[in-house]
């Protein structure tokens, strides 16, 4: 997912809630919970932190407190669990979402209109607007937006706005003009110009006139004219993401498509004391992961805050915007979606980030692209020895003779429960009835084997792992639709869920052994909630408050 974005002068720094270092600390009087080392849920009520942030030892009931510490906290009784990891999320992406327009909430094209319009009006210094979100099977609308519906509301300037996947923007005609995107402009390989429909009396072979929606490879047609964001914006995009990240109680998330822009905004925050959480990078193709990189991934820096594992690649599109690979033709349309790349040229990018032993994480939502993808790995594991952990991101739709494949050469399904609620009605019309026996399928992937890490995709969606928990647990909406699930077979336990979402997204950014769970030696990070996730309803688990963030031992974060 990429993304471009110009923000205004008036918008300067951010500062997180920051405490001092602190040695041999105690948070006592808690409800804590983490999985410890045999991977059952071990319960404690005092956490001792040593001088490195550290986990000391945990304490048990009845068990004496430690004397002669420097700092103890009270933690009145709430619940305490280890920090949440974001296993897939676009770091400084959900800043900007945050500080530029952001339609995710709106239900209606009309409803989008008036947010646009009333954006415009407030930002009239902007000779370029820019934002996202929109999402056209939410709004009910049975097509994509046009270039006229934006030109309704906003005609003086160009517009560009991102899907909510962020694979397809919606142009205004300026846009389309500053850009050069005429009839005469061919689709681009792995993109498709959406276009209007041709008159009557067109002459054969011609194409009609740019809709104004722009899918996958084609957006770049479009975004490249959009002004890049300058460092101080990257700078306060990742101190706004940080924010949301650690009020929604994640303490570290691997950020999937990392410009080395990106990367030098997480450096500066490293070298200033600001980067709070933590971030397992994957560059966002191969020129940003050997920009990033060099010769291999970087060492752990910050004490343990920040490292480049490996590259994130590009196999198809998204569902919604029928991008995604599919094997056979999408119930609702006559595609079958857009391959960004062949096998051959998937392994030959495969190929040269293993050489160098970065990892490889590849986005593969469609059954085809998912397919194609195993294929790749079936071939290169027999070259490239070791523990690898070829990641695949996302897998939403796999055909389920597929499915067992997973459970080989060490492979990652990392995978985000929230889509399956948001999606599941866009699935069925998208792929029909008969196809979705292999779609979301987290159980199945447990059962074949496979490691399961959790995440959100935010700005996607929203960066709530308790939303997401929910869902993984019963496969319900926030609604409570469908009442009893959608494909309830593939719900997982809590005890699964909170491994996807601590243990088993560690481990799928090579990060076990140092965070992820509270245990002694590993870094001190977790969340003060009101909710125990793994006793309460999922309805209450999806509404859980975050009280306090604690990373490395210190509080980075807490409720007003």
């Amino acid at each position: 997912m990429k993304h471009t974005f110009l923000l205004g002068p008036s918008l300067l720094g951010v500062a997180l809630l920051a405490t001092a270092a602190h040695a041999d600390t105690l948070v006592d009087h808690v409800d804590g919970l983490t999985l410890n080392a045999a991977g059952s849920v071990e319960r404690f009520n005092g956490i001792v932190i040593d001088r490195e942030g550290r986990v000391a030892r945990l304490l048990h009931e009845g068990e004496a407190r430690p004397t002669g510490l420097d700092f103890a906290a009270d933690g009145k009784g709430a619940v305490l669990i280890p920090g949440m990891i974001d296993a897939h999320a676009h770091v400084l992406s959900v800043g900007f979402a945050a500080l530029t327009l952001d339609l995710s909430d709106t239900t209606s094209l009309e409803q989008a209109q008036k947010k646009i319009a009333a954006y415009a009006a407030a930002h009239p210094d902007r000779a370029f607007l820019i934002g996202r979100g929109w999402n056209q099977e939410q709004w009910k609308l049975g097509r994509f937006p046009t270039a006229a519906d934006l030109d309704a509301v906003v005609s003086d300037r160009p517009v560009w706005l991102e899907r909510v996947d962020g694979h397809a923007g919606w142009a205004n005609s300026k846009a389309l003009a500053a850009a050069g995107v005429t009839a005469a402009t061919k689709d681009p390989a792995g993109g498709r110009i959406e276009r209007l429909p041709l008159p009557k009396t067109a002459s054969k072979g011609a194409k009609g006139q740019p809709a104004g929606v722009l899918v996958d490879g084609a957006q770049a047609l479009v975004s490249k004219i959009v002004p890049a964001p300058r460092p101080e914006d990257r700078d306060l995009a990742l101190s706004t993401a940080q924010e949301i990240f650690l009020s929604r109680g994640v303490t570290a998330a691997a950020d999937m498509g990392t410009s080395i822009d990106d990367w030098q905004a997480m450096r500066r925050a490293g070298d200033a004391g600001t980067l709070k959480m933590r971030v397992m990078a994957y560059g966002d193709g191969i020129a940003n992961m050997a920009l990033i990189g060099g010769p291999g991934p970087t060492p752990w820096l910050y004490e343990d805050r920040l490292r480049l594992n490996g590259v994130k690649l590009y196999l198809d599109g998204a569902l919604g915007s029928r991008g995604a690979s599919l094997k056979a033709p999408y119930a609702d349309a006559a595609t079958k979606g857009l391959p960004f790349l062949t096998e051959t040229q998937l392994k030959n990018l495969m190929s040269r980030a293993a050489m160098d032993k970065f990892q490889i994480a590849v986005h593969a939502i469609g059954d085809a692209a998912n397919a194609v993808m195993l294929d790749a790995v079936e071939d290169l594991a027999l070259t490239y020895k070791g523990d690898r952990r070829w990641r695949v991101e996302h897998a939403q739709i796999v055909d389920p003779v597929d499915l067992p494949r997973f459970g080989k050469n060490g492979i990652i399904a990392s995978m985000q429960p929230v889509h399956e609620t948001s999606d599941r009605t866009m699935a069925e019309a998208r792929l029909g009835p008969q196809r979705l026996a292999g779609a979301y399928a987290w159980a199945s992937m447990l059962k074949n084997g496979a490691h399961l890490a959790f995440g959100s995709d935010a700005p996607v969606e929203r960066a709530d792992p308790f939303d997401g928990f929910a869902a993984a647990i019963t496969r319900i909406d926030g609604n409570g639709e469908p009442k009893d699930g959608w494909q309830a077979q593939e719900v997982v336990t809590r005890l699964q869920a909170l491994a996807a979402y601590t243990t088993g997204a560690a481990y799928a950014g090579f990060a076990e052994g140092r965070f992820g769970q509270l245990v002694t030696g590993q870094r001190a990070d977790f969340v003060l909630v009101d909710t125990d996730p793994m006793k309460a309803e999922p309805q209450a688990v999806r509404r859980t408050k975050v009280l306090q963030t604690w990373v490395g031992g210190k509080l980075v974060w807490q409720a007003k």
